[in-house]
């Protein structure tokens, strides 16, 4: 976390020193809002469930109708799992993950201080899935695995960014989407007792929809 820390403090000031001195300087938003998370696999079914995200961004004018974004967000993301129950009833299983975000992102504003479209890399750090240890017993749909065999996910993801935002200078509408780069699945792959109850090895990316309100200070 510290190291987290002293990143942000290094971003921040680069995002300070790239004004050039233009009129409307520096922005510091704080944001929150919902969002709409998937697991885009084919080793099991399953569907987008609703979270939270919030956190807070600092916009520095950089060139012309170009903005660098630096921003931290933290957030709660659902998505749930087919499943059977030992009473062999269909069930679908919530699960979630807390996680910490870091984006640095690359602005264009269409419409100044109105409308704009923004991408790039973000870093997330999460946890294991959790979820309902009344359904511990249950098995996932089309495997022999049970739901607890499948919570140690990968912990640090690349997701990509790209999302608009618009409304007035202090205060704005939000909607992005994140995919995420990498294997959110591949820590299960190192047991071949998993991959065996699987059929075969796993393989699933993030899919993350958010619509949030954004405050600048």
């Amino acid at each position: 976390m510290k190291r987290i820390f002293l990143f942000s403090l290094m971003i921040i000031s680069i995002a300070v020193q790239a004004q050039h001195g233009y009129r409307d300087g520096n922005r510091i938003g704080i944001s929150g809002g919902i969002t709409q998370t998937s697991l885009i696999t084919s080793n099991f079914s399953t569907k987008p469930e609703i979270g939270w995200i919030g956190g807070f961004s600092v916009r520095g004018n950089y060139y012309n109708n170009f903005s660098m974004i630096f921003g931290m967000q933290f957030s709660e993301s659902n998505f749930s799992v087919g499943t059977t129950t030992l009473s062999a009833q269909n069930k679908e299983v919530n699960y979630k993950f807390l996680a910490a975000q870091i984006r640095l992102l690359l602005s264009y504003n269409i419409v100044e201080d109105h409308f704009s479209f923004e991408l790039g890399p973000v870093l997330q750090v999460n946890d294991k899935l959790k979820f309902n240890s009344n359904d511990k017993e249950n098995r996932i749909a089309g495997t022999a695995l049970l739901t607890n065999d499948i919570i140690d996910v990968t912990k640090i993801n690349g997701n990509f960014y790209a999302g608009i935002s618009a409304g007035s200078k202090r205060v704005k509408a939000v909607v992005s989407y994140q995919y995420g780069l990498n294997n959110f699945l591949n820590n299960l792959n190192k047991s071949e007792e998993f991959k065996l109850k699987n059929n075969g090895d796993f393989k699933g990316h993030l899919g993350i929809l958010s619509g949030q309100l954004l405050l600048n200070l």
